[in-house]
């Protein structure tokens, strides 16, 4: 395993070694980028207990070695949190825009997420030159990417709140979904300059061409685990940005901490 995903005990590390291992060629049949995504919330016992019930099911993606890749994430947004907001708010047609780097081959892209009044989630994404992770108004490429698929302008948008965390990716057997879990998750927001994270908790992100029957969705409901809506760009913005408006997003909050056990936001 990677530095950085010491989270993981003995018991996580040993299923994930054991299990059939899938390429990043192999899994291109299954980008999935219009698709309807099922996310829940987990503690890293209870994911423990759901890979052993997947094992046999599911492959996990490797590359370079490791079955756990690190992700560096920094979401852009308008001076008011225009972005945030219209979750906030609960805008059926809402985009976010981030730039993210996969740790473990240094690849850095910026990429748009477009979710519609239908509950499906369209990502685009184009290449970045690494040093353009934290500022990238001065690329024309980019302007042009941001500006032909947004309503914004990318001189209008700064960066807002950094997220970092640990991946495992599954294929079900039949290469017809895929399942992300995060963990060790923390965020940084650039505005205030204030820093967060999640301890132990765990988000399960289900990536499906559209509602279908789903061996893994039988395992989380199984172990009690349900689907919650959840955004961690929201998640991270709520928790750094003291003054943000932040009424759709309270009861998360509680449930990552009764989960975890650990105060989040003041009462």
């Amino acid at each position: 395993m990677p530095e950085g995903s010491g989270a993981y005990g003995g018991g996580i590390r040993g299923t994930l070694s054991g299990m059939q291992g899938i390429t990043l060629d192999e899994m291109d049949s299954i980008k999935l980028m219009n698709r309807v995504d099922t996310k829940f919330l987990t503690d890293l016992e209870t994911l423990g207990e759901i890979l052993r019930r997947a094992a046999p099911l599911y492959r996990v993606l490797e590359t370079g070695g490791d079955r756990v890749a690190e992700y560096d994430t920094l979401y852009y947004d308008t001076d008011g949190y225009r972005m945030y907001l219209d979750h906030q708010q609960r805008r059926l047609n809402r985009r976010k825009v981030r730039t993210r780097t996969y740790l473990s081959s240094g690849d850095t892209y910026l990429e748009i997420k477009r979710k519609n009044n239908r509950g499906r989630t369209r990502k685009k994404r184009i290449p970045l030159p690494a040093d353009e992770f934290s500022s990238f108004s001065g690329d024309s490429s980019a302007a042009e990417f941001i500006s032909s698929l947004t309503e914004f302008e990318a001189g209008a948008l700064t960066p807002s709140t950094r997220t970092s965390f640990s991946r495992i990716t599954l294929v079900n057997n039949a290469r017809t979904e895929r399942l992300t879990i995060d963990s060790g998750l923390e965020f940084e927001n650039f505005r205030t300059g204030l820093k967060s994270g999640l301890a132990d908790a765990v988000i399960v992100e289900l990536k499906q061409d559209g509602y279908c029957s789903s061996d893994i969705r039988k395992i989380l409901l199984d172990l009690r685990v349900k689907p919650v809506r959840v955004s961690k760009y929201c998640i991270g913005t709520v928790l750094t940005v003291p003054e943000i408006k932040k009424s759709r997003f309270i009861g998360k909050i509680r449930t990552i901490e009764k989960l975890i056990d650990t105060k989040l936001l003041d009462r």
